[in-house]
């Protein structure tokens, strides 16, 4: 049942061809299994740069510089 709506949706596509939506419709299935698994994965990738990014700011703000050199692209505590 959870893979339903994409073979639907495939189904559908792959007939507006003229074919008989089989081929769309394990298409669907597939890319709504491939959908279910990135679209956390970007999430969280998405979550821990904005956290990154905010403490980075935190830091600058706190600190007057920036925690990375803009040469290297290292930390600066890392560089000494």
């Amino acid at each position: 049942m959870a893979n339903l709506l994409g073979a639907l949706i495939g189904a559908a596509i792959d007939r507006q061809d003229g074919d008989s939506g089989i081929k769309g419709a394990i298409v669907g299935t597939v890319a709504e299994s491939a959908i279910r698994i990135l679209v956390p994965v970007a999430a969280t990738y998405a979550l821990g740069w904005a956290v990154q990014y905010g403490a980075r700011k935190a830091w600058q703000a706190v600190n007057g510089a920036d925690p990375v050199s803009s040469r290297s692209s290292r930390l600066r505590a890392d560089e000494a």
